[in-house]
C-alpha cells in the first residue's frame, strides 16, 4: 500500500455542508491504495457517501514522487499521510470553498 495525494473538485449537492453561496470546493486528500486508481475510487466513494459531489480528481503521486518533483512537505502533512496509511483510509487535509471564478487546483498544494 501507498498513500497518494489527490485534489478533488466538488460541485454542489443538497446536504453537502458547503457554505451558503459557494459554487463548489477543492479538497486535498491523502488516500491509501495499492495504486492511484484504487485511491481515487475509494476517495470518490467516500465523498459520495458524505453527500458530496466529486466532479474531478487530480493525482499528485506518492510522497516520494512529490519530493522528486520538488514539493515541500512539512511534518504535519507527512503525519496525515502516515495516518492514511496506518488506517488504510482517506484523510481530507484541506477544504477550500469556491465562490465563482476559475478553480485553481494546484494552488491547494501551495
Amino acid at each position: 500500500m501507498k498513500v497518494y495525494t489527490l485534489v478533488v473538485e466538488l460541485g454542489r449537492r443538497a446536504g453537502d455542508g458547503l457554505p451558503k453561496g459557494a459554487t463548489g470546493a477543492g479538497l486535498v486528500c491523502y488516500a491509501a491504495g495499492h495504486d492511484e486508481g484504487e485511491a481515487v475510487r475509494e476517495t470518490v466513494a467516500i465523498l459520495k457517501q458524505a453527500d458530496m459531489a466529486p466532479l474531478d480528481v487530480s493525482g499528485y503521486g506518492t510522497l516520494d514522487e512529490r519530493l522528486a518533483e520538488g514539493h515541500e512537505i512539512d511534518e504535519a502533512e507527512r503525519a496525515l499521510m502516515d495516518r492514511a496509511l496506518a488506517e488504510n483510509s482517506v484523510i481530507i487535509a484541506q477544504m477550500v470553498p469556491w465562490f465563482g471564478g476559475e478553480a485553481d487546483r494546484d494552488a491547494l498544494l501551495n
